[in-house]
């Protein structure tokens, strides 16, 4: 649960919080435009999120909108890797989990009904573009990290490598300009 007052008062509002922790792949980064003309835009993303065994894993998608300035920052710059169709993989924590129902307007289920699993990303702990480390967070407090160790993350598809690569600092080659991250 987490608390917050509205303008400094003394009167604290509590929320219960539902939390989602995993990784998965990064998809369709875009900039969403406001509704009729209200509000402001706003940054989403798809994260094609694993589970399941590691040798056969599942995917569950989850539409994002991107929340908070360091997740927003770190999403931004996947943009152009995820456009030249490289392996962004992400550990992320979303929050707020909702379905969304609609019905197809085009294609072969044109007319049918379905569903979109949405959820605000507040916060991603890794990055891998390609099976390479490119950011790590500092871990603030238990709560913003994901039970995985990123590089112990690589789903069965991946390619394996017969010998392991010399340890380098992920400063040293980064795959996105280091002042980006």
């Amino acid at each position: 649960m987490s608390t917050s007052s509205a303008n400094g008062s003394s009167a604290e509002r509590s929320y219960f919080d539902l939390h989602i922790t995993g990784f998965g792949y990064l998809n369709r980064i875009r900039n969403i435009p406001p509704k009729k003309g209200k509000g402001s835009p706003y940054l989403a993303c798809t994260i094609a999120a694993l589970h399941g065994p590691k040798d056969s894993p599942e995917y569950c998608y989850i539409d994002a909108k991107v929340t908070g300035k360091d997740a927003i920052h770190l999403i931004r710059r996947c943009t152009e890797a995820v456009d030249a169709k490289r392996k962004v993989l992400i550990g992320f924590r979303v929050g707020d989990p909702w379905i969304d129902q609609f019905t197809y307007s085009k294609g072969p289920k044109a007319g049918q009904p379905g569903a979109s699993l949405k959820a605000r990303l507040l916060f991603v702990s890794w990055i891998k573009i390609d099976g390479d480390l490119v950011y790590k967070a500092e871990a603030r407090d238990a709560d913003e990290t994901t039970d995985e160790d990123p590089a112990a993350v690589e789903p069965a598809d991946a390619t394996v490598r017969t010998e392991a690569p010399a340890p380098k600092a992920v400063t040293e080659t980064p795959l996105l300009p280091a002042s980006s991250f």
